[in-house]
C-alpha cells in the first residue's frame, strides 16, 4: 500500500445530511436536554471548561452557521441578518434551557434547498451558456461570501453545472479536439446527468436518517463542543458506532471507509492498515468509488447514500466486490477485493533492511493500535518488539521508525514502545482538569534496542506519534527527521450525555500530555532537528491552524530526566543541507508544493467559463499531479530493500503476499524522504565511529 501517494490531500470533505419534514414537539425537548447535558458534561470532565458567556455565544454562532453552510451556497445575506439577532444570545439561551431559537435555522434552511431544486429543475429546458459570457472565479474557502440575493445564487448554481458538465466531459475524453467536434451532441447527453446528480445531492440530503431537523439540531451541539477545541466532537449512535467500528480489532470487513464530497462522490477517506484494501496497491485514499459489483448486483454511487453503500459492503452475499475506482489523475480502473478478518494486532508493523554501505532497519508504524477490549490486549508495542529482535539478529547499525501519516492511537503503547528505547526514567506528564499532573514512567531497566535511531515525521504524525518522538528527543535517543508534527497533545474519551436517557455521546477532551521537559506539544508540534522539504509546507492543515485549539503552555516537573550526551549534529545538518539543495526531487517537491499552495489552497483567479479555458485548467493540474507521481517513481534507487530472513520465510508460503511484499519493497527504494533519512543515520555512524 503505498504510504505516501495515498495520502495526498488529506482534507476530506462531509456531506451535509438533511431531511424536510417540519415539525417540532418532542424532538425540540429532547434537543433542549441534549443542550443541557452536554453543556453540563463539558463543564465538569472537559480539561479546560469554557465559560457560557457572550465569547462563547459568539463562537457557537459562528462555528454553527459554518457546519450548516460551509461553502455559503445556500444561504443569502438577508438569512444571515435574521440569524445575527442570536450572535450574542446562545449563552442566554443555554442558561435559562430555551431552544425554540433552532426552529429558525430549520425552516430558513429547508427553504433554501428547496429554493435551489427549483431552481435546478429549471436547467433541463433552459439553454446553457459556454461563449465565455459568464466568469469563473476562484478563491480560498475562508475567503468565500454569502450571496446578496437570490439572483446571484442562482447565477452560482448555473455556473456550477456548467463547470461541472464541461469537467465531466474533459474526464471523458481528454481529447480537446474530439470534444469540440461532437460537443452539442456531448452537451445534450451530460446536461439531464449533471443536472440530476445536483438534485441527487439535495434528495439525498433531504432522506438522511434523522432529517434537516437533526441535522441542524446536531450541528449546533457539535459547534458548542468543537467551541471547547477541534477534537471535542458530539456523537450520536451512529457516529459513536462508526467510531468504535473504526477501533475494532476483529471484523469481516474489506478494511475502508468512504465520504461523500461536495461533488457528490463516493471518497475512500481511510484505509484500515493491514486490510485487504491497504494490501492492494491500485486501492488508495482519496479514490472516487463510481460502481461497485458484486454477482449480478450492481451499485452505482451516483445518487446513494452512505447507509445504502454501507448495507451493500456489509451484506454477507457480497464477500468479494468489484470496485470501479477513479484515480486522483483522472484514470478508471476496477479493483476487486475481498472481505477479510482484520485483526489490529495482526502484522501492522514489518522491519524491513536498508542497504548502501550501511545495514540499517526500517519499520514504518500506521498507527499506535491496541486491543481496545482488552486492557491487557497485546498491540503495537508488543508488535514492535517482534521485529527489533527479527532486525538484531541481521545485525544492523541502526534504526529508522517511520511516523509519518501516524495519526496517534494507544497512549499506553506509547508509553511502552518509548520505554524500549530508554533505560529508566519519566516519559511524559499527564495534567488533569484540576491542574494536578501525573508523571509516566518507565520503571523497566534497560533497552531492548540500543544503536542510533532516525525518527521521521511529517505534519500529520499526531497524538501519541509526538508523545513518542519528543520523549526520544528529549533523552537525546533519536534524530527527529521530517516536518513539523500535527500538534495534538491531548487525548479524548466517549463518554454519554446522559447515563439513563439515549442522548448521544461526546468525544470529550479531559487530559493533556506534556514533555518531561514540561514543555508541550500542543498547536507547535514536536520540531525536527532536521527538516526535510514536503509536499504539505505551508498547507496549514496542523492542529495550530484549527478553531479554538488549545493554547501552548508548560507544568513544572516533578521528576528529572537524565537525557544522554547530546547530538552533535551541526556537520551531519549541514551535508544533509548541501545533498537535499542540489537534489532534483526535493527541487521538483518544492516546486510542486508552491504551485500547490499559490494555484490550489490559496487560489484567487479567474477566467471566462468556456470549455477551452476549463480544459488548459483541468490540464494543468493533470500535469502537475503526473510531475508528483515521476518525482516518487525512483527508476535508479540508491537503497537496496530487502525483507528481514523471518520475514521471507513467512512469504515463502503466501504467493500473492510475497507478490504485494515485491511492489512495496521497490515503493520504499524510492522514497525520496527516507533515501535522506538513512544517509543521514549513515552520516551519523560513520562520525560516531570516527570519534
Amino acid at each position: 500500500m503505498p504510504m505516501l501517494l495515498s495520502r495526498f490531500f488529506f482534507a476530506l470533505f462531509l456531506i451535509l445530511t438533511f431531511g424536510l419534514n417540519i415539525s417540532f414537539g418532542q424532538e425540540a425537548v429532547q434537543f433542549c436536554e441534549q443542550v443541557s447535558a452536554l453543556q453540563n458534561l463539558i463543564k465538569q470532565e472537559h480539561a479546560k471548561p469554557k465559560a457560557v458567556n457572550d465569547s462563547l455565544s459568539v463562537g457557537v454562532f459562528e462555528l454553527f452557521l459554518e457546519s450548516l453552510d460551509p461553502e455559503k451556497r445556500f444561504f443569502v445575506t438577508s438569512d444571515i441578518a435574521l440569524f445575527k439577532q442570536d450572535r450574542l444570545k446562545i449563552d442566554d439561551y443555554i442558561l435559562s434551557d430555551d431552544c425554540d431559537f433552532i426552529n429558525k435555522y430549520i425552516t430558513t434552511l429547508q427553504q433554501r434547498i428547496q429554493f435551489t431544486q427549483d431552481y435546478l429543475n429549471t436547467l433541463y429546458k433552459t439553454e446553457l451558456d459556454y461563449s465565455g459570457k459568464d466568469t469563473l472565479h476562484f478563491q480560498s474557502k475562508s475567503d468565500f461570501q454569502y450571496f446578496k440575493s437570490e439572483t446571484e445564487l442562482q447565477l452560482y448554481w448555473n455556473k456550477k453545472v456548467r463547470y461541472k458538465l464541461l469537467t465531466d466531459l474533459i474526464e471523458q475524453d481528454s481529447v480537446l479536439g474530439t470534444i469540440q467536434k461532437k460537443f452539442k451532441k456531448l452537451e445534450r447527453d451530460a446536461k439531464p446527468k449533471i443536472i440530476s446528480n445536483e438534485l441527487c445531492l439535495l434528495d439525498g440530503i433531504k432522506k438522511t436518517n434523522g432529517g434537516l431537523q437533526t441535522f441542524v439540531r446536531e450541528a449546533f451541539l457539535n459547534a458548542l463542543a468543537n467551541y471547547q477545541d477541534p477534537n471535542t466532537i458530539f456523537f450520536n449512535n451512529s457516529n459513536k458506532d462508526l467510531f468504535e467500528t473504526s477501533l475494532s480489532s476483529n471484523q469481516m470487513s474489506f478494511g475502508f471507509s468512504t465520504t461523500k464530497n461536495s461533488n457528490g462522490d463516493l471518497v475512500v477517506n481511510y484505509i484500515v492498515p493491514g486490510s485487504v484494501a491497504y494490501k492492494n496497491e491500485n486501492f488508495e485514499e482519496n479514490d472516487i468509488i463510481k460502481t461497485l459489483t458484486s454477482g449480478k448486483d450492481v451499485l452505482e454511487t451516483y445518487c446513494v447514500s452512505d447507509e445504502d453503500i454501507q448495507a451493500f459492503t456489509n451484506d454477507h452475499h457480497h464477500d468479494r466486490i468489484t470496485f470501479k475506482i477513479k484515480k486522483q489523475d483522472g484514470q478508471i480502473i476496477n479493483v476487486s477485493l475481498e472481505k477479510a478478518v482484520i485483526k489490529v494486532e495482526e502484522n501492522l508493523t514489518r522491519a524491513y533492511i536498508l542497504e548502501s554501505k550501511t545495514r540499517i532497519g526500517y519499520i514504518n508504524i500506521p498507527s499506535f493500535y491496541t486491543d481496545f477490549e482488552n486492557p491487557d490486549g497485546l498491540g503495537l508495542a508488543n508488535d514492535m518488539a517482534k521485529e527489533l529482535y527479527k532486525l538484531q539478529k541481521e545485525n544492523i547499525k541502526g534504526l529508522i521508525i517511520d511516523l509519518r501519516y501516524n495519526g496517534g492511537g494507544s497512549m499506553k503503547e506509547a508509553s511502552d514502545l518509548s520505554g524500549m528505547f530508554i533505560n529508566r526514567g519519566p516519559l511524559s506528564i499527564l495534567k488533569y482538569k484540576t491542574g494536578e499532573t501525573y508523571t509516566v514512567k518507565d520503571a523497566k531497566r534497560g533497552m531492548l534496542f540500543s544503536n542510533p535511531i532516525v525518527i521521521l515525521i511529517n505534519g500529520f504524525s499526531a497524538s501519541a506519534s509526538e508523545y513518542f518522538a519528543a520523549t526520544l528527543q528529549d533523552y537525546n535517543r533519536a534524530i527527529i527527521v521530517g516536518t513539523p508534527s500535527y500538534g495534538k497533545a491531548s487525548a479524548q474519551v466517549i463518554l454519554p450525555l446522559n447515563e439513563i436517557k439515549d442522548l448521544g455521546y461526546c468525544k470529550l477532551t479531559t487530559d493533556q500530555f506534556y514533555r518531561v521537559t514540561g514543555k508541550s506539544t500542543q498547536s507547535t508540534g514536536v520540531i525536527p532537528d532536521i527538516v526535510l522539504p514536503d509536499l504539505y509546507d505551508n498547507f496549514k492543515t496542523s492542529e495550530g491552524f484549527q478553531k479554538y485549539a488549545l493554547e501552548n503552555d508548560e507544568v513544572a516537573i516533578t521528576l528529572k530526566h537524565i537525557p544522554l550526551k547530546p547530538l552533535n549534529l551541526t556537520t551531519i545538518k549541514n551535508n544533509s543541507e548541501t545533498r537535499v539543495n542540489s537534489d532534483s526531487r526535493f527541487k521538483g517537491i518544492r516546486d510542486i508544493n508552491a504551485i500547490l499552495v499559490a494555484d490550489y489552497f490559496t487560489k484567487e483567479t479567474e477566467y471566462l467559463l468556456t470549455l477551452e479555458n476549463i480544459y488548459n485548467d483541468q490540464q494543468s493540474f493533470t500535469e502537475l499531479w503526473k510531475q508528483f507521481y515521476k518525482l516518487n517513481k525512483n527508476d535508479d534507487p540508491k537503497l537496496i530493500v530487502t525483507n528481514t530472513t523471518s520475514t521471507t520465510e513467512l512469504l515463502s508460503y503466501n504467493l500473492e503476499e510475497e507478490a504485494t511484499n515485491s511492489t512495496l519493497l521497490e515503493e520504499i527504494a524510492g522514497d525520496t524522504q527516507l533515501e535522506e533519512a538513512f544517509t543521514i543515520l549513515s552520516d551519523y555512524l560513520k562520525l560516531s565511529n570516527q570519534n
